[in-house]
Formats: structure tokens, C-alpha cells, sequence
């Protein structure tokens, strides 16, 4: 099926860093740093961070590579399916991944617009918990309103929100930084750095949040038919994204724990609001409350923006159903996809925030990561001639990391999530043999074919 109307490039360099920052940095770190030290029972779970920067660093040099290789709209749908074929298992695999995204992608928002909801409740106390749930089920309805309009326009407002995430962040560690003490940051419990299976199962849980809180630097790929020059904006753009992000999530930490004792910290609900109150009073930490509102914003406005890309795209491609192929006749962006997950994410806005990080993680690693990484190195091997901008450092070193990455994250994944993942992939391949049965698509167009001929 043919969409409406193309796609516009109107994203340079600037916007589309911008964008994976905003994605990456949003209310996420806020709310898992105290959680993130409880992984482990002390500010050891640091190690978590740097765990997570370099599985990041190697997953985003598969992204950069395949992204320049492949610089079309939807991402990982494109790369799975021609990976593994698009007459064959990478049919079944990138509809597995638009699958889940109808998910995990308002579950994400979800996630933001409930943070939102959180710290609007914190500077207005008097607020009724069904006022709160009202507040986080209108957020994503609203970010669909401001996104109802052409790319070029959101990619110069991505700028302007990337400066207030850059802003808070940079608060927290030029307050902390003269407060900065080893003492705390290596107060570690006694016995804790054994290397026993408990170790690894902590540093497996601190560095799953840590990844959720990455989670983001690969957006510009779904954005990748929008973006100008996209073989040398993509890669540039998904490993600064990451390099800038790993420095400020290390030294916000750094400073939460340097100034109030980790043994309080893991219980904080609002940590930058404390973190404020205890070094500067309550009138700056007031402040960063509503500065944190606008990160949440930043953020879930580029998460709504690249995941409505990905069920357009596979739209477009007959894999996925056709009234997602539809853009808008004047601002030809795919509003279908964005009032879709903008309404489901306004539903999962029900659930409790703590509940959905583990599941939200499992699937996306056994659903998309996971299979893409494995789907780099067949596409180097199917088709060594296919023209790469962009070609992975050290390769295949990152990718095999990358790959034991996902592989350990699961490993360590809590069964509750574990179970979740399996069952979302579950209802995605029955959806899928179904919808290829009746449509005489792989595995059963040759298995028809041998039937007929047989006949």
C-alpha cells in the first residue's frame, strides 16, 4: 500500500541529538536512582552504570550501522526484516516488533506521564489520588494535541526541551559537585563485592534500570526518513547522544548519594526534590520540581514522536494494518499511529509506575533487541556489498557484547518479567500465524504451494 503523501527530511545533526537526549533523559533517573541503589544495597550498584554505558556504547554501534545502512522510517521493523528475510522469518520477526511496540511504547509513555503526574502531586499536595490519575491518563492526550503537526516544527522544539533536560541535570551536579565525598561513595556494605551469584543478580538488576534509563539513544532511527543525510547524522547523533548522557547520569548520582546517606536515598520518592531542599532550601528545590514536570515532558513528547513512526512503517510495507499507512494530507506525519498509542498510553496510565520497568525491559530485550543483534551479523554475512556509511568501530567485538548483554539482562530479569515477555511474544506469533494464513504469507505460502501442486 502507498502512503499519502512522503515523508519530509527537516532533521539536522542538532535536532536529532537533541531528540535522543530528550528520549533518554527524562523523568526516568529521577525515579530510579533510588530504586537503582536498592539493586544492590549500597552505592556499589554504580558499577551498574558503567555496565550499562558500555552495553549502550556497543548496542548503539549496531544501531549506527544499521541505521545508515538502512535509513528508512520504523527502525528495527526495516533491519529485522531484512535481516532474516522479507520473505521469510523476517516477515514474522518485524511484525513481532510492531507487535510489542503497540506495548511497550505506551507503556513507556505511560511510565513518564505517571512520573509527571507524581511530581505535579509533589508541589500540589492538597491534589485527590483520583486527581493524579486523572492528570497522568490526560498527559499522553495532550502530547498528542502538540504533536499533531509537521516534523519540522517539532524538530526545532526538540532543541528548546533538550536545554531544560540539560538544564536540570546540570543543577543537580554543579550543586553537588563541591559536596562530592569518597567517604559515601565507597561506603560500600561489608562483603558485598564478593563475586557470588548474588553479585551478578544485583548488578544484572542495577544495570536493567540503568538501560531503561538509556533507553531512547536508537530514536532517531525511527525518524531516520526524516532526517537529512541520515548515512552521517544517524551514528554521530546515537553516540553523542550516549557519551553526553552516560556522564550526567554517573555524576547525578555521584551527587544524590554524596549528599544524602544511600540508606535514606533508596526510600526517597522525590530525590532531586530532597537532594535541593537539604543543599539549597525549599524555594530551589520548589523550582526543581517544576523543572522536572518539563523534563517529563521532553521526554515522553520524543518517545510519542519515534514510536508512532514504527507501526506507520510497517504499515506502509503490508505488514501491519493498513490504516497506519496514513499520513496527514498537509502536515504528512502518521497521525493514525500517534492517536493510536497516544489513547492506549493514556489507559496503561492505570497501572503502578514500579510494576511495568522489569516487564517493559524483558520484552523489548527478547522481542527487538535481542534478535536484532543477532540479525547485524546475518545481514554482514547475506549482504557484505550493501552500501554502509557508517561501519560498526572494533567490529564484531561490540556486537558479540552486545549481544551477552541481552543475553545476561534476561538472565538476571525477575520471572514475573520473564513470563510477561514470553506471553506478549506468544499473542504476537499466533497473531501473525493467523493473519499469514489467511493471507498466504510465510510459513505457509510454500506449504500451500506444495499442497496445490500435490493436488
Amino acid at each position: 500500500m502507498k502512503a499519502e503523501a512522503a515523508l519530509r527530511r527537516e532533521l539536522g545533526l542538532v535536532q536529532a541529538t537533541a531528540l535522543a537526549i530528550t528520549d533518554m533523559v527524562g523523568i526516568g533517573p529521577y525515579i530510579t536512582i533510588p530504586l537503582f541503589l536498592a539493586t544492590m544495597g549500597g552505592p556499589q550498584a554504580m558499577l551498574g552504570w558503567f555496565v550499562g554505558t558500555a552495553l549502550a556504547f556497543c548496542d548503539g554501534l549496531v544501531w549506527a550501522e544499521l541505521g545508515a545502512a538502512l535509513p528508512r522510517a520504523g527502525g528495527s521493523y526495516n533491519y529485522l526484516r531484512e535481516a532474516y528475510g522479507p520473505a521469510s522469518a523476517g516477515r514474522w520477526l518485524s511484525f513481532l516488533m510492531v507487535f510489542q511496540i503497540i506495548f511497550s511504547a505506551p507503556l513507556s509513555v505511560a511510565t513518564g506521564s505517571i512520573g509527571f503526574a507524581d511530581y505535579f502531586h509533589s508541589l500540589l499536595p492538597g491534589l485527590s489520588p483520583l486527581g493524579v490519575r486523572l492528570l497522568a491518563a490526560f498527559f499522553p492526550l495532550l502530547l498528542v494535541a502538540i504533536l499533531y503537526r509537521r516534523v519540522g516544527v517539532i524538530g526545532n522544539i526538540s532543541v528548546v526541551l533538550a536545554g531544560g533536560v540539560l538544564l536540570g541535570c546540570l543543577w543537580i551536579v554543579l550543586t553537588g559537585a563541591p559536596h562530592l565525598s569518597a567517604a559515601r561513595l565507597f561506603a560500600f556494605p561489608p562483603h558485598v563485592l564478593r563475586m557470588s551469584w548474588l553479585f551478578w543478580a544485583g548488578l544484572g538488576h542495577a544495570t536493567l534500570y540503568a538501560l531503561y534509563d538509556f533507553f531512547g539513544y536508537y530514536n532517531v532511527c525511527y525518524l531516520a526518513e526524516e532526517i537529512r543525510d541520515p548515512g552521517r547524522v544517524i551514528p554521530r547523533a546515537i553516540m553523542g547522544s550516549i557519551a553526553i548522557v552516560a556522564v550526567l547520569y554517573v555524576f547525578m548520582t555521584a551527587s544524590f548519594v554524596s549528599v544524602i546517606p544511600w540508606q535514606r536515598l533508596i526510600r526517597e520518592k522525590f530525590a532531586a526534590y530532597t537532594f535541593i531542599r537539604m543543599l539549597e532550601g525549599a524555594s530551589p528545590a520548589g523550582l526543581m520540581s517544576v523543572l522536572l514536570l518539563g523534563i517529563a515532558f521532553s521526554s515522553v513528547f520524543s518517545l510519542l514522536l519515534g514510536y508512532s513512526r514504527v507501526p506507520y512503517a510497517a504499515a506502509v510495507d503490508g505488514n501491519f494494518f493498513p490504516a497506519f499507512a496514513r499520513l496527514h494530507p498537509k502536515g504528512a506525519f502518521p497521525y493514525v499511529s500517534l492517536v493510536t498509542l497516544g489513547v492506549i498510553a493514556s489507559f496503561f496510565t492505570l497501572g503502578r509506575l514500579g510494576e511495568v520497568i522489569g516487564s517493559l525491559v524483558a520484552v523489548r530485550i527478547l522481542l527487538q533487541y535481542l534478535p536484532q543483534t543477532v540479525g547485524f551479523f546475518l545481514l554482514r554475512f547475506r549482504e557484505p556489498q550493501l552500501n554502509r556509511p557508517f561501519r560498526m568501530w572494533f567490529y564484531p567485538l561490540p556486537g558479540l557484547v552486545s549481544l551477552l548483554g541481552w543475553i545476561y539482562i534476561l538472565a538476571t530479569a525477575t520471572p514475573r518479567s520473564l513470563l510477561f515477555a514470553v506471553a506478549v511474544f506468544v499473542a504476537g506469533t499466533v497473531a501473525y500465524m493467523l493473519r499469514a494464513r489467511k493471507r498466504r504469507e510465510w510459513p505457509f505460502a510454500r506449504l500451500l504451494k506444495d499442497s496445490a501442486s500435490r493436488l
